[in-house]
């Protein structure tokens, strides 16, 4: 009995020293979240998509007997996050939660409900802001941070909304940064890109990446396949984000940074072949003139193996790394010339050339479902089009029209045009235009295209 009593008392001991340790201790990731959390939305957003209500077979029969197909309007919904950055109501998030939106609706932690709007943002950066009207409420703002001073260990918390579960919390440490990865749909990278090991789902999309001061250090933006790793996922840094910002809010065209090269990434063959001494990074093969390249004496065969403190591997990577800027900006780029090491400081140019006086022209062509433009600097220098090559570039292919029906994509080159045998050569937008004012129903019609440096020709006829 005596036994069975000084059990029960150790126990007792035991259980209620456990209850005491660290009793006034307080995490400091709930002081972030406390502060935090009021300022990270849930985002629902309402688009519509057109379908055909035909199989291809019996699409091609209609359209050669009948005309016009009648799509059908399709109402999608997805998910995202965001946080409030400015007291007027502004909210950071990505650009692919809310593109095409016919309805944005924005739930603060506390239940609010607002109506949003789309103010503006970039795909390729994969950055938005939207707005809602604080109507005297004064909303709760994030701290933004500096994501150039982060340390590999160092606490990372992120916020969002994982498969609609409101304000979810998750914590980890950075794991990497100066990340470059392809983008899912292979149109691209993200480029400079922070790794944490926080878990992020869909639905944290455009969620802020928070530090142990609960300041924003970056935008959650993409996660690694869980069939390929369960703790991999990568945030947009927030200072990336912040240059473009202002110019979102005022309306004006983003001018993203121009060098002026044409690259190609080193591969062994061309190492050997050309006797370089690397064996990575974004070998110079043309420089185009008067560009910021040429004027810092950038030359054809130097390998540009860093930009701005980022390792460069291949010539995507340096696209994307360039893109991350605003023209004007003054970067450090890292040559090496058949073994000789040269950093130049490089002001980066406009891609159109203009000093950013002259916004980007674009003309939505209702008549074949395209949004084209006059080929700019910048695109040549991104797809590597030679300075000979001349005709309108298409940025854009509508749902519902011919265009996306011949298979054209984005980035085509339309270098001709022929309506009923009489052909043209599209040397601008101007010559583009003239061409579409002039087509009427029943007319034959061939878009001669550039893509990728092989021509094809794309050809129907216009009901």
């Amino acid at each position: 009995m005596k036994k069975l009593l000084l059990l029960t008392l150790s126990i007792l001991v035991v259980t209620l020293g456990l209850a005491f340790v660290n009793p006034d201790y307080v995490s400091p990731v709930e002081k972030v979240i406390e502060a935090a959390a009021p300022a990270v939305v849930k985002i629902d957003v309402e688009t519509t998509t057109k379908v055909s209500p035909f199989d291809p077979f019996t699409e091609d029969f209609f359209k050669r007997f009948f005309g016009e197909i009648p799509f059908a309007e399709k109402k999608a919904e997805a998910l995202g996050s965001g946080f409030i950055f400015n007291a007027e109501g502004y909210i950071l998030t990505n650009e692919h939660v809310v593109h095409n939106a016919d309805e944005i609706k924005v739930t603060l932690l506390d239940g609010s409900k607002f109506e949003a709007r789309y103010v503006g943002g970039d795909e390729e950066l994969d950055i938005a802001v939207i707005k809602i009207d604080p109507d005297g409420r004064e909303l709760p703002v994030l701290e933004i941070g500096d994501s150039d001073s982060l340390k590999i260990g160092e606490w990372a918390i992120a916020i969002g909304n994982p498969l609609g579960f409101q304000h979810t919390v998750t914590v980890g440490v950075i794991s990497a940064t100066g990340r470059q990865i392809p983008k899912p749909d292979g149109n691209g990278y993200y480029s400079n890109l922070i790794q944490t090991d926080a878990a992020i789902n869909p639905g944290n999309s455009g969620g802020p990446l928070l530090n142990i001061h609960g300041q924003v250090i970056g935008i959650n933006t993409a996660i690694v396949s869980p069939q390929y790793g369960s703790t991999l996922g990568f945030a947009i840094p927030v200072n990336v984000a912040m240059r473009f910002v202002d110019t979102i809010i005022k309306g004006v065209p983003i001018q993203k940074a121009y060098l002026g090269v044409y690259v190609s990434t080193v591969t062994e063959n061309t190492a050997r072949s050309l006797g370089l001494k690397v064996d990575t990074g974004a070998l110079v093969t043309d420089v185009i003139k008067d560009s910021p390249a040429e004027k810092v004496g950038i030359k054809p065969q130097d390998v540009i193996i860093n930009f701005d403190g980022l390792d460069i591997h291949s010539s995507g990577e340096l696209v994307a790394a360039v893109h991350n800027y605003p023209a004007g900006s003054e970067v450090t780029v890292t040559i090496d010339r058949f073994g000789k090491k040269m950093v130049l400081k490089v002001v980066l140019g406009y891609q159109d050339n203009a000093g950013g006086k002259k916004a980007m022209e674009k003309y939505h062509d209702e008549k074949l479902g395209l949004i084209v433009d006059d080929i700019l600097p910048g695109d040549r220098e991104e797809l590597s089009i030679p300075q000979e090559i001349s005709g309108v570039i298409v940025r854009e292919v509508l749902e519902k029209g011919y265009a996306s029906q011949l298979g054209l994509n984005k980035n085509d080159i339309i270098v001709r045009m022929s309506v009923n045998g009489k052909q043209k050569e599209i040397d601008s937008l101007k010559d583009y235009k003239e061409v579409i004012s002039g087509l009427k129903k029943g007319d034959y019609i061939a878009l001669i295209v550039l893509r990728e440096g092989v021509r094809y020709i794309a050809s129907f006829r216009y009901y």
